[in-house]
Parts: structure tokens; sequence; C-alpha cells
């Protein structure tokens, strides 16, 4: 039996897998996360924008990606369509932007400019621009043949304020070279981050969980993450991503059961204790895996979307993503919280 120091103290976190005691697991993480965010869910007022899912990488969890626009489902924004996008999906209120997409072979560093200069341009001062996975910012830099710490600078000066935490998939090696083999490795990832961090770009940090990957390689992979934001502090939050099986590669593996889930968020928030805020990602969960999320130290819930990303609705998750700002208030206020509106930053939104 595990006591309640021992899970708090994660003498050896692996062996929290093992536990059957749920109710404790689920009171150290919440005795965590109270600490650190009382009893407040945090969720904002966003919009995505994803430009292109014709990809360079043939990442085998990935049910997003076209190898070209002749292919059924393909599609490359110009920038023109950009701004036509950006004007239906914003609404009054938004603070922020999230762009992600794919590693497009004829898309440079000029065009990924351009439309942080075009949302710079088209939203309100109050809208954080969050732009570009690391996986996109190393593909700027290697098709431009500039250093990561140039490429970060453009952005920032466009007005970039932030960058998602996508693409970290798990950082072990030997999943890599399953999954995918040829995608920016962690080692890199990590770096990149460390860059944005020292030039005050602040980002969030993702884990994909759920295919071939053990619970030791989860458990790395957040050690990894704890110990950068030991030297940097730039993490605002951390993201267990459920790896969704339809439409993809590893469709044969099926998906992890609730149980599993449950004690990932829970072991993630009592091992990252550094990072602030764990997300529970409710267009990948669904609401009420999302919720349940909550009571397993979960603080955040992300946003309203308005129905604006396709990435996991592809793979089997919530279709026609978007809620509004009362359906993600009752979700934290039935499971006990108090909502709390923030922004890119988790600055409390004054209404």
């Amino acid at each position: 039996m595990i006591s309640m120091d021992n899970v708090i103290n994660y003498l050896n976190p692996l062996e929290l897998y093992s536990t059957t005691e749920m109710n404790k697991l689920s009171a150290a993480a919440l005795k965590i996360r109270e600490k650190k965010n009382g009893n407040k869910v945090f969720y904002n007022n966003n919009f995505h924008i994803e430009p292109s899912n014709i990809c360079i990488h043939r990442c085998k969890f990935c049910s997003y990606r076209r190898n070209d626009s002749s292919q059924s489902g393909a599609w490359a924004m110009t920038l023109d369509e950009i701004i036509e996008y950006c004007r239906e999906k914003y609404q009054k209120g938004m603070t922020e932007v999230h762009v992600v997409g794919s590693v497009h072979p004829e898309r440079d560093l000029h065009y990924y400019t351009s439309i942080i200069s075009i949302l710079k341009r088209e939203l309100p001062s109050e809208v954080a621009i969050k732009a570009y996975s690391a996986v996109e910012i190393d593909d700027m830099s290697k098709s431009a043949g500039k250093s990561i710490e140039y490429v970060l600078k453009t952005l920032k000066d466009a007005g970039l304020s932030a960058i998602p935490g996508g693409g970290a998939e798990i950082f072990a090696p030997r999943v890599r070279n399953e999954i995918c083999p040829d995608k920016t490795d962690g080692a890199k990832w990590l770096e990149i981050h460390r860059i944005a961090h020292k030039l005050g770009i602040r980002s969030n940090a993702t884990m994909l969980f759920g295919h071939i990957e053990t619970r030791e390689e989860r458990i790395d992979h957040m050690l990894q993450l704890r110990n950068l934001q030991d030297e940097t502090g730039g993490f605002d939050a951390f993201i267990p991503l459920l790896f969704r099986s339809s439409n993809n590669q590893l469709s044969h593996l099926g998906e992890v059961g609730i149980i599993e889930i449950l004690k990932t968020f829970a072991i993630s928030r009592i091992v990252l204790d550094n990072i602030t805020h764990i997300k529970s990602y409710w267009p990948m969960l669904g609401k009420e895996l999302s919720q349940l999320a909550l009571l397993y130290g979960a603080d955040d819930i992300d946003g309203t979307i308005n129905d604006s990303t396709k990435i996991y609705s592809m793979a089997g998750s919530q279709k026609n993503p978007g809620m509004s700002s009362l359906e993600l208030k009752r979700m934290a206020e039935e499971c006990g919280f108090m909502a709390i509106e923030r922004d890119s930053f988790y600055n409390e939104v004054k209404k």
C-alpha cells in the first residue's frame, strides 16, 4: 500500500501506475493542484487556425496529414484565406488565437511570419498569438538556413506571443524511431523550447500517450520536462494528449482505458510539481472525460474553440468542437470547482 506521503513525494513515480488506490491517487493530485491553484479551473475564449494539413512528415499516429493537394481532405490556406478565416472565427471577447498545422513542403519562413503579421493587424491587441510547434519552427530554420534563435526572434518581432507544446510526442528515441522517425527529435524539441524561454517566449508542453510507449518512457518524458522547467521556468502548462486511434497507421492498437488515462493525469500533476497548470484538453478527451481529469489534478480545460480545429476530430474525437463560456463554467462547477476565464498567460479576464 502506498502512503499519502510517498505519493506526494513520488519516491518512485513509476510505482504510482501500479496502485489500485485511485481515491488516494486522486487525493494526492488534488492536494498539489489546490496548493498551486486553489479551487480554480481555468478556461479561455479562443479559436484555432490550422493553415494546412499537407505535411512532409509521416507520423504513424496522425490522422490529420495528407500527402499533397490531390488527396481527399487536403487543404492549404493562402494568406488571403487566412484573413477571411480569421474574420469568420474571431468573436468579441476572445483573448487567444492558436496557430498550428503541418510542415508543408512549399511554405517558408516568410509565409509563416506573414500569418503572424496578418493576425497582429486583424485582431485586437488583447488577443495573444500562440503559434507554431517546435517541429514547425525546426523546419522553418532548416528551409531558411537560419538558426532557431533567428526564426524565433523574427516571429516574435512580427507579433508572436507564445508557442504551443505540440510535437513532443514521447521523447524516447525507441518510440520516435517507430512512430515518427523523420521528425524533430526529443532533444531538439527541448532545445527549441529552451531557446524560446531564454528569448522571453513562454510555451506549453505536451506528451502523446496511449500508443506503443511504456509507462517508464512516460515518466522519463515528464522528468525531462521537469528538468527543463527547473532550468528556465518557461512552461505555463503541461498537456497529456491521449492517442486517438481512428484513421491512422496505429489504429490496430486501440485506445487505453479510463483508469490508465486518469492515472497519467494524476502522476503528471505529482511529478511535474514545478509546472503550475495541467490541462485537460476537452476537444481530445471529450467533455465527460475532461471533467473526470479535473478530479485527478488537472486545473485547465482549454477554451471555447469555436469549431476551429480538426486535428483530433479527424482521429475520432470530439466532432465540430466548440463550447460556450457557460458550458465550460458548468463543466468546472459540476465537479465542485470555480471557473475562471483566463488569457494565454493565466491572468484572470475581468468582464
